[in-house]
This record gives structure tokens, sequence and C-alpha cells, in this order.
């Protein structure tokens, strides 16, 4: 068997091992099969998607302390709790609650980039529930665009849901649900499984730990702060 036929035939094997028994993992990591097979709000902003993810954690505090740090997302505001080298502009996300950034409404826009030439649009916000993005972008330019008017002739278009469920030992499983489309359909899929789908993964599990690790630090200081207010009105609740 030649190099070559030998080389062709481990990258078909690899592509088909990575298809089979990798990739799947990626699409759903931390999830539940039942989590990953729900239907959660802002799912329908995206139909007949080319491609979709759930992925899930367990974070230490109840939804109402995880939510302050979701709404303060976006670049040049808290960050999103990732690689900052790569999403942040090589600034560090927020390790505190912003009362600044705590107002975020339904049309605000999230940036992704530090000058704000490309941002998230924040579709559905349920606190402490659920909180919709939602990215447009059109081809070559990577500019974005309203999914209401006229379609370009090559776009992505995609959601990042964040759903908050609460946990009896007082914690709180945050799910995160993908989905996007695009065209031309065949090349959207093809970016997305190369880079997209792999990009995702490895972005979304350092979110996870890194909003771990802030509530985890952030609890005694709320624990103070409580302490601090029983002690000023007298221990009444």
């Amino acid at each position: 068997m030649s190099t070559i036929v030998r080389g062709s035939a481990l990258s078909v094997l690899a592509a088909g091992a990575y298809a089979v028994l990798v990739r799947p993992r990626l699409l759903r990591w931390g999830a539940t099969a039942e989590e990953a097979a729900a239907v959660y709000p802002g799912d329908d902003l995206v139909e007949d998607p080319t491609g979709q993810s759930t992925m899930a954690a367990s974070l230490p505090a109840p939804p109402e302390n995880v939510w302050p740090w979701l709404v303060q997302m976006g670049c040049r505001r808290g960050g999103w709790y990732s690689w900052d080298l790569l999403d942040h502009g090589g600034r560090p996300s927020a390790d505190r609650i912003l009362p600044e950034w705590q107002g975020t409404a339904v049309g605000d826009r999230l940036p992704t980039v530090p000058g704000g030439a490309s941002y998230f649009l924040v579709e559905l916000l349920d606190p402490p529930r659920t909180l919709v993005l939602r990215a447009d972008l059109a081809f070559p330019s990577g500019k974005p665009f309203d999914p209401r008017g006229p379609m370009p002739k090559a776009y992505t278009d995609g959601i990042w849901a964040f759903h908050l469920r609460p946990l009896p030992d007082g914690g709180t499983r945050l799910i995160v649900r993908t989905r996007g489309r695009g065209k031309p359909a065949a090349l959207d899929r093809v970016v997305a499984r190369l880079f997209g789908e792999p990009a995702h993964f490895i972005m979304q599990h350092r979110q996870f730990r890194n909003l771990c690790r802030r509530l985890v630090e952030d609890a005694p200081v709320r624990a103070g702060h409580s302490a601090g207010a029983r002690e000023m009105t007298g221990g009444v609740q």
C-alpha cells in the first residue's frame, strides 16, 4: 500500500472516529440526555438549524446569584469569563459584580470585539432564568444584519442561550444551548465542524470553570454583606 493511500485511509478513519466518538460528546458536554433533547425558550429564533449544541454545568450558587454575572457579559463590559486574549482584547474579565452593567435589557448590544463592530443582541431576557443572545453576520463583510429584513446571499445566524435551573442543594444547573444556520448550508456545516464547534467547546468549557471559581470566591463576600445587614437591623429578617 503506497504512502499516499495509507495517509488517505488514516485521514478517513480519523475523520470517522471524530464524527462518531468525539463530536457528539463535544456537542453535549456535561449535559444529560434529557437536557440535550429538551426544547428551550429562544430555540424557535433559529428554525431548521444546521448545527446545535447543549452544554451544561452545575454551579455552586442559586440562579439569582449567577444571573448578575451573565447580564454584565460583553467586551469592554464584564468580559466573557473565557480566554480573555481571544474574546476580550486581552483585558481580564470582571472578578466582581459591576453595577453599571446590571441594567441589560432586550435589544441591547453586547460587543464581541473591543470596537463594537460585531456584537450579540439580547433577544430574550427572563431574570433569573433565561438569557438568549443572537448574532447575525453577513459574509464576506462580517457585518451584522437584521434577520427580520432581506437575508444576505451568504451569512451565519445563531443564538447563544443561557438557561438557569435551581438545584435542590441550592446551586444552579446552567444549560447553554447554541443553534445556528448559514448559507451556503454545505459550507456552513464544514466550517462549523472544523472550527466553530471545537472553538465553542473550548471557550464554553473555560467559561463554566471561571464562572464556578468566581461564584466560590463571591460567596464569602455575599455572606459578609448579609451578616453586616443583619447586624445593622438587629437580626430582623
